[in-house]
């Protein structure tokens, strides 16, 4: 059982119903791996893929690995929407797991993420998937055994009805607003996935963005995105020489670094880097 996700920039979703794929992933320079009981999985599978996901995971994995369970909001024919309800057979599965870590989607609360995590024994990655959960992350990062936050750009995107293949741009708030409320936490914040997997230019571009964002690292849906992922959200060899040369050289209070201005601010952000290196 691992206890912490520092410096886990790939996070790799893939269904627990397919065999083969976990065999690749288990092989794979993923940082996290996800075995998935919801949005991969058809719903004849459910049965079998949760069985599956619990005996893959026996033994232990090289990476820390999750189960993602399924979580879905009754329909109670009310105007107002209630609750995401957790699977209790999901969560009974991954709580006799040897699983370091539970997904769960459709994050709006603190007592979804506290009911899974007293439920599995599990710490807790939240999916932040719609309007409300973006409205709410105040009170969703209050969550005893909360370890990060997932965006889920897909169904974020559908909540708030963006149109075209230019959605993204218009989710800057919401997925800005997930990544500082990770930071006030101080736990990893993980931005959506790219859906195009013949796109490897607008992936990276994705990346590129997400890590100007300030997101630790990304959600992946194939194994061909990890290695662009991992070297898009890790300190490049000329970051890491210059973080080394500006810690060396801060001599205390505001002074000249190679033509800038630096304190102990910018100190601090060169030795993060460096760990993350």
């Amino acid at each position: 059982m691992v206890s912490t996700l520092d410096g886990v920039r790939s996070v790799l979703f893939l269904p627990a119903s397919n065999p083969r794929a976990i065999g690749h992933a288990r092989e794979s320079a993923a940082d996290l791996v996800v075995l998935d009981l919801e949005d991969a999985v058809k719903a004849a599978d459910k049965d079998s893929a949760r069985a599956a996901a619990v005996e893959a995971i026996a033994g232990g994995w090289p990476m820390p690995v999750a189960i993602r369970i399924n979580a879905s909001r009754p329909d109670t024919g009310l105007e107002r929407m209630p609750p995401v309800e957790p699977s209790a057979a999901d969560c009974a599965a991954v709580g006799q797991s040897d699983a370091d870590f539970v997904v769960v989607p459709k994050v709006e609360s603190t007592g979804i993420a506290d009911e899974v995590a007293a439920a599995t024994g599990k710490p807790v990655l939240a999916m932040i998937e719609t309007p409300y959960a973006v409205m709410h992350l105040r009170e969703i990062i209050a969550a005893e055994r909360l370890a990060g936050l997932i965006a889920g750009t897909n169904d974020l995107a559908a909540g708030l009805r963006l149109p075209g293949p230019e959605r993204r741009s218009a989710m800057s708030m919401a997925l800005q607003s997930i990544v500082c409320a990770a930071r006030i936490r101080g736990i990893p914040a993980w931005d959506g996935v790219f859906n195009d997997l013949e796109d490897m230019i607008g992936f990276e571009a994705e990346c590129a963005q997400g890590h100007r964002l300030g997101f630790d690292g990304k959600s992946l849906i194939h194994p061909k995105q990890i290695e662009f992922c991992n070297r898009a959200f890790s300190p490049s060899a000329e970051e890491i020489e210059r973080a080394r040369r500006l810690v060396e050289a801060f001599g205390g209070g505001a002074e000249r670094f190679e033509g800038q201005m630096i304190e102990a601010m910018h100190v601090e952000t060169a030795r993060r880097l460096l760990g993350r290196a």
